[in-house]
C-alpha cells in the first residue's frame, strides 16, 4: 500500500516547471483536503534547500502571517 508521501511524489514525477506550478496553485486554491499534499511538497523543498533559502522561506512566512 502506498503512503501519502509516495502518492504525492508519484503525482509529481516527470512534471515540468509549468505543470508543477499548476499543481501547487490548484492545491493552494482548493479546500483543506489538499493541505497534506502541500505539506509533503514543502517538506521536499525544505529538505533540499540550503540554509540561506530556508532562512528566506522562514522570513517570507514571518512577514506574511496574519496578525
Amino acid at each position: 500500500m502506498m503512503d501519502l508521501r509516495q502518492a504525492i511524489f508519484q503525482k509529481l514525477q516527470n512534471k515540468n516547471q509549468s505543470e508543477l506550478h499548476d499543481i501547487i496553485n490548484d492545491s493552494v486554491n482548493n479546500d483543506e483536503r489538499t493541505l497534506p499534499g502541500l505539506g509533503v511538497i514543502f517538506e521536499l523543498i525544505w529538505e533540499k534547500s540550503d540554509e540561506q533559502t530556508q532562512n528566506h522561506l522562514v522570513s517570507t512566512l514571518e512577514n506574511h502571517i496574519p496578525h
